[in-house]
């Protein structure tokens, strides 16, 4: 199973490069790569720097939407990025966060999501397609990257497979929670004639170690309060977590609970809709989270369970994740 961790782009495109390379040097297997446009630096610009940095990462976009970058910038990128990767670069697409979020839009549906990344690949191929003004190809196409497809919902995790060569899959740590995803992998896979065995699945997942769980819960929040807001209810009424309807936006945080740029009002804002025992059971069930023997049993679970990567997350936006990645050394390198 490979580690993976995510890089926030919340510096300078050259810091971020370092850390990466520095992830690299620790034994890490992948770098992932949020897609915002107002809360982080370009993407694709940290990917390209990225890629002439370091050797031998994997470099991922986890994940980029098909809205606010048309499917023909998106190929010009992936070929861009793929002339220094040397094959190292893996692009997640998802239906749209605070990337469209923010400028109300709705997020992709499916039948747009599967024509668009269908467009992509074809442009890559060096194909000619239809672009609304008459026939187009992309220009010195390159070979197209593996395709991975942000799925939490059942619908979408049996979809999935249909459309995208790896599925990523927003937290959900728990026994019960990766066999049902998995389960319906599997079946989507089946539906698309592939052996569920060559769908690589991703699970992106907070962690957070430390020695003093009670204390550092609280932490852990506003994630699942936002997780309420953002279609995840039903998976946390599966886990008997139960929390507090909440509007779409919160006054006073900015952009959002999940990337709120002061962590601690976001704290004390959930704190009146998450109780401690709510937090402790949504850490248990979608976190990486405990004392080190804890988050390493759980990761041995979860390799066990067949899961392709582990996706590391901060708690946080806007730091890049050094004590994350210094805490989970032993891991990566192993």
């Amino acid at each position: 199973m490979r580690i993976g961790i995510r890089v926030p782009e919340c510096a300078r495109a050259d810091a971020v490069a370092d850390f990466a390379r520095e992830a690299e040097r620790l034994g890490y297997d992948g770098v992932w790569f949020p897609d915002s446009q107002l809360l982080w630096r370009d993407v694709w610009v940290v990917a390209a720097l990225t890629a002439a940095r370091t050797e031998r990462v994997r470099i991922g976009i986890a994940v980029t939407n098909v809205e606010t970058r048309h499917p023909t910038v998106i190929a010009s990128a992936i070929r861009t990025v793929q002339d220094l990767a040397r094959d190292r670069l893996v692009v997640g697409f998802g239906a749209g966060n605070s990337s469209l979020g923010l400028l109300g839009i709705d997020p992709t549906p499916r039948a747009r999501m599967h024509e668009r990344i269908d467009l992509v690949r074809g442009l890559l191929r060096g194909d000619d397609r239809e672009l609304g003004g008459g026939f187009g190809r992309l220009r010195d196409a390159t070979v197209a990257c593996p395709i991975y497809l942000a799925a939490g919902g059942p619908r979408n995790l049996r979809f999935a497979p249909r459309l995208a060569e790896g599925v990523i899959v927003p937290g959900g740590v728990s026994d019960a929670l990766l066999s049902r995803s998995l389960k319906l992998i599997a079946e989507g896979a089946r539906e698309a004639g592939r052996p569920a065995e060559d769908v690589p699945v991703v699970v992106s997942a907070f962690a957070h170690i430390t020695d003093d769980p009670e204390r550092d819960v609280r932490l852990l929040k506003p994630i699942c309060a936002a997780m309420s807001v953002a279609g995840g209810g039903a998976a946390l009424a599966a886990e008997g977590i139960q929390v507090e309807s909440l509007p779409p936006r919160v006054a006073r945080v900015y952009p959002d609970l999940l990337h709120a740029e002061d962590w601690e009002l976001a704290v004390r804002l959930a704190d009146e809709l998450v109780s401690d025992e709510t937090a402790a059971r949504f850490a248990e069930a979608f976190c990486l989270f405990g004392s080190e023997g804890d988050v390493a049993a759980r990761l041995a679970g979860m390799e066990a369970a067949g899961v392709s990567e582990v996706l590391l997350r901060h708690v946080g936006s806007y730091d890049l994740p050094y004590s994350l990645m210094e805490a989970f050394v032993p891991v990566a390198a192993r």
